[in-house]
């Protein structure tokens, strides 16, 4: 059994971390250089860095930033936001990440998956999915419905779909976020976080909700999860990543040791 990985996210608007609840009323909460080599000296597995307003801003990503942070880790790191070409991946692993998450961009543009899988790699690739939950219907049956822009513009596409279709493409993860639960810090959306992880043979990185350990367990087991993305719960000092892990793995779950 692989070992479950726990991701600490750092959200980045104007080079400064931040920290919202359902994307907005975002708090300016540090440093994403000074975060990133914390959260890797406490044993992160990776860390994955959003710089959150690229996309609706319609500008490209601080590779600065982006290449300060990859300075200091030496853990895989993936960062999104502001993607939409090719180039714009190749430049951002330049600048030291070993992952691209795509995700606007991506529903606009479905065919820069496969570009960016076909150039870089699937294992490069990671679809990252904002989800909100709607009433089912003929076009969204699952009920949960992909927005983009940072939550700001509804899609009309399935989630299920969607998830299906980007693996298809060569999507080699998925980030998938729980607009409903982001920030709230009262638990992941399990039964969203299920239905993808289990229609799906790559890995699910869920997002959006945590608050506990015990609400990672839930995600990781029940929710089917391949790993678990964090951040209020540590960045406000709540909990420490080893006391995470901990956790965890005295709960049976399997986890790299710090």
């Amino acid at each position: 059994m692989l070992s479950k990985r726990i991701i600490p996210c750092l959200d980045v608007r104007d080079g400064r971390t931040t920290k919202g609840i359902k994307f907005k009323d975002n708090m300016d909460i540090g440093d994403p250089v000074e975060m990133g080599r914390f959260y890797y000296e406490e044993g992160a597995d990776e860390i994955v860095f959003y710089d959150i307003t690229a996309s609706s801003d319609r500008r490209p990503i601080m590779l600065d930033v982006v290449r300060r942070v990859a300075e200091t880790i030496f853990i895989p790191f993936s960062v999104g936001g502001g993607i939409r070409t090719l180039q714009d991946m190749r430049e951002v692993l330049l600048a030291g990440a070993e992952k691209v998450s795509v995700n606007s961009a991506a529903v606009l543009h479905p065919d820069i998956i496969r570009q960016g899988a076909e150039a870089f790699g699937s294992q490069c690739i990671v679809l990252g999915m904002d989800v909100k939950q709607v009433p089912p219907s003929e076009q969204i049956p699952s009920g949960y419905e992909i927005v983009i822009d940072g939550g700001r513009r509804h899609m009309g596409l399935d989630a299920l779909w969607w998830a299906r279709e980007a693996q298809r493409l060569g999507a080699g993860e998925i980030c998938l976020n729980s607009i409903d639960a982001d920030g709230t810090r009262s638990g992941y959306e399990l039964q969203l976080t299920r239905l993808i992880s289990t229609q799906v043979h790559i890995p699910v990185i869920a997002s959006g909700g945590a608050g506990t350990p015990e609400d990672l367990l839930h995600v990781l087991t029940e929710g089917c999860a391949d790993a678990a993305l964090i951040a209020s719960m540590v960045h406000y000092g709540t909990y420490t990543i080893r006391e995470i892990k901990k956790f965890l793995e005295t709960s049976g779950v399997k986890v790299r040791k710090t």
